[in-house]
């Protein structure tokens, strides 16, 4: 730097890190955010956004993602026909496609029962439509019955409905056809059961989202999964820009968390390719696999399996978060990222918050808050730990179980209930850690903000959420007495 370049205020040079922000920094800067406004700019935005989610998506879902997001954005009088028609246009060629689990979990049953003469694909189209018609007879009916016990206590209901169609289909005299039917029906309510309570509660508010919105963003196009990323349409509503400044930042926010995305992309290719294919890192399965055939792989080499393994997770769970929430600001909501400096967690309940953001708002609004406001209110730190608890424990075991019914099909009720234990642990422990990390924090104790104190927190929380991976990695192949011994095995006890 020259003798004569302007210091910031206090006379010391901006510090690398510094540094790189303020050149990042591109939504902060009034020359770039009036250039986002322009038709050069809108396009670059366009170009920049396309070539990222075509990393993710076919040609054609890339596209109509991009396309209507941008639409949506500069067309704010037809905000609602423009994403109604995005989502369910991409979601019924999708289905029809075979390009989502809906039609391969329906192929389940028909090949199951040998029924002939009918097509997955098209069964799974023909009742997603009929689950966007009841979804409007639904809302209709809340805003009737504001009352109701579906109105009162959506999840409830929702998940009890589940419960019931779940257990239908596994009665031995239900067979052919009609489990083929009933089986169809839970297939595609599945994954509205996240979003419909959304809507549910909009819908006894005074000023309601309008029914088209509401439609339009259950499974809105920029996140076909399992989980609301962006919530309902109430929480959208709040969050649209007010000028076309502001329009223009939330898109060039959009630009940068999806050249994010793409950074964590490369960076998780780079680790398998490196530790995986270069170094021979076995998978965790590998380890475990290995030590049940008392062939155990050294110590250090299985505890390396573990952290790569949790790495790629959380790199993982940070790309598609990115990917979302990128797609989304591009039509100009200005929602809060989905996965944020999680290894800045301090504490296991900051952990909770910062590592899948959506996620925890789905548990701490429908299970967490209602248990709060009705359960053991004359003791406070029961009260509290108890909601915790049934956020992080029984929510999130509920929603993964329930994202994986298609075990149901594959195992019967009660095998899918066997291979589910060693992940309802992990729920357990981890409702356990962040319910005492929530008292502790309102009692005042917090950790301490020297260098020593930050790093002694962060390998406490990241011990602990690697030790944890073991038990949520997702396979089904282990019970969970062969994880924990494994374990142990880790910590030289076996």
């Amino acid at each position: 730097m020259s003798a004569t370049a302007t210091l910031p205020q206090g006379g010391r040079q901006p510090s690398g890190h510094a540094s790189l922000r303020s050149f990042l920094a591109i939504d902060e800067r009034e020359r770039i955010v009036t250039f986002a406004q322009t038709r050069l700019g809108q396009l670059l935005i366009y170009v920049i956004a396309q070539a990222v989610v075509s990393r993710y998506l076919d040609n054609w879902a890339a596209a109509l993602a991009v396309s209507a997001a941008m639409a949506a954005a500069a067309l704010p009088q037809l905000r609602n026909p423009i994403l109604f028609t995005a989502t369910w246009t991409m979601t019924l060629v999708e289905t029809g496609l075979g390009n989502n689990d809906f039609a391969e979990r329906i192929g389940i049953v028909l090949q199951q029962e040998n029924i002939t003469g009918f097509s997955a694909a098209w069964l799974a189209t023909g009742f997603l439509l009929l689950i966007l018609a009841g979804t409007s007879c639904i809302l209709s009916m809340v805003r009737r019955n504001p009352k109701s016990l579906l109105a009162r206590r959506p999840m409830l209901t929702l998940l009890a409905l589940e419960a019931v169609l779940c257990g239908l289909t596994t009665l031995d005299i239900l067979q052919g056809l009609p489990r083929l039917m009933l089986w169809s029906l839970l297939v595609t309510l599945t994954p509205f059961i996240w979003f419909l309570p959304y809507a549910i509660v909009d819908q006894r508010s005074k000023a309601p989202s309008p029914p088209l919105l509401q439609l339009a963003v259950l499974r809105p196009f920029w996140s076909p999964t399992y989980l609301p990323f962006g919530k309902g349409a109430a929480f959208l509503r709040k969050s649209l820009p007010k000028t076309p400044d502001e329009l223009a930042i939330t898109q060039l926010k959009a630009v940068k968390l999806l050249l994010w995305s793409s950074v964590l992309l490369a960076l998780k290719t780079g680790l398998t390719w490196v530790f995986g294919e270069q170094l021979n890192i076995p998978s965790v399965a590998q380890t475990l696999d290995a030590f049940l055939q008392n062939q155990p792989y050294p110590i250090g080499l299985s505890w390396s399996a573990l952290i790569l393994s949790t790495t790629q997770f959380a790199l993982q769970i940070a790309i598609w978060a990115h990917l979302f929430i990128g797609i989304a600001r591009l039509a100009g909501y200005r929602l809060p990222r989905g996965s944020w400096r999680p290894l800045e967690s301090r504490n296991l309940m900051d952990y909770f918050n910062r590592f899948h953001y959506y996620f925890k708002e789905l548990l701490v609004d429908f299970f967490f808050t209602p248990t709060f406001f009705k359960m053991f209110r004359s003791h406070p730190r029961l009260r509290m730990f108890f909601a915790t608890f049934m956020a992080a424990a029984v929510g999130n075991a509920l929603w993964h179980f329930v994202r994986d019914i298609d075990l149901v099909a594959r195992l019967g009720l009660a095998a899918a209930l066997e291979t589910y234990a060693s992940y309802v642990f992990y729920c357990v422990i981890l409702a356990s850690g962040v319910g005492l990390s929530q008292i502790r924090l309102n009692a005042g104790i917090r950790p301490s903000p020297t260098l020593p104190g930050k790093l002694y927190s962060f390998l406490c929380v990241w011990s602990f959420v690697v030790c944890m991976h073991l038990f949520s990695d997702g396979s089904r192949t282990h019970t969970l007495g062969e994880r924990l011994s494994f374990l142990a095995s880790l910590f030289g006890v076996i």
